[in-house]
């Protein structure tokens, strides 16, 4: 199974959780994407679920020597989520991830400070936050974002991805109250592996898409 984009496969979460509204589990929804990717998706879902879209900036901390190679994540001003147990593999000590930190803290804070053009963060007290993700890997990102939210005191928090890997829908529902992800594959290596078109979206795509949720 692969989905033709994110459009598309938006649409296809929408409905499941369209589903999941009606039967009265998502009461008062806010839906979160993380960009940049899963706000194409979250469009979609906001839009079915007639909810506010907002975005919940989250950075990767990649290790020093391999950037791709994720060794934690953050979210807002929170302390970052490291995987000590990678870190002690790769021999990475704490003060060389410090320059990646900081590095990766000063984007986030552009992006939020971009994206957001002012408007204060969405008050999530008591409603249910559908945090949304084109995909999940490692779910390192995802973890940042959920436990970030959790001391917001919503009501519910509901994980929703149209792709993950059995290993981070696992860990996932640890964290979240719900995990709703269409397709877990067993053979899962990268989330751009299940959409033909899986194109880099922009600052402006972004922008653009919460521009018409507004």
């Amino acid at each position: 199974m692969r989905f033709r984009d994110r459009r598309q496969a938006g649409g296809e979460l929408a409905e499941t959780l369209r589903t999941r509204q009606r039967e009265g589990a998502l009461p008062d929804p806010v839906v979160l994407a993380l960009p940049r990717g899963g706000v194409a998706v979250a469009r979609e879902v906001a839009a079915a679920l007639r909810a506010p879209l907002d975005v919940l900036v989250v950075r990767k901390i990649g290790a020093p020597s391999h950037e791709e190679l994720g060794v934690g994540a953050m979210a807002g001003d929170e302390v970052p989520l490291v995987d000590e147990d990678a870190l002690r593999h790769l021999g990475i000590r704490d003060s060389a991830l410090a320059p990646v930190i900081e590095r990766e803290r000063a984007e986030l804070r552009r992006r939020e400070r971009l994206y957001r053009q002012g408007r204060p963060a969405p008050d999530l007290r008591g409603r249910t936050v559908i945090v949304v993700d084109d995909g999940l890997a490692t779910g390192s990102t995802a973890r940042a974002a959920l436990r970030f939210v959790r001391r917001q005191e919503p009501g519910r928090v509901v994980l929703a991805a149209p792709v993950c890997s059995p290993e981070a829908a696992g860990l996932m529902r640890a964290e979240a109250d719900e995990v709703v992800c269409l397709y877990t594959p067993a053979a899962f290596l990268a989330v751009g592996q299940w959409y033909e078109d899986f194109g880099q979206l922009t600052d402006q795509d972004v922008l653009e898409a919460l521009q018409v949720s507004l």
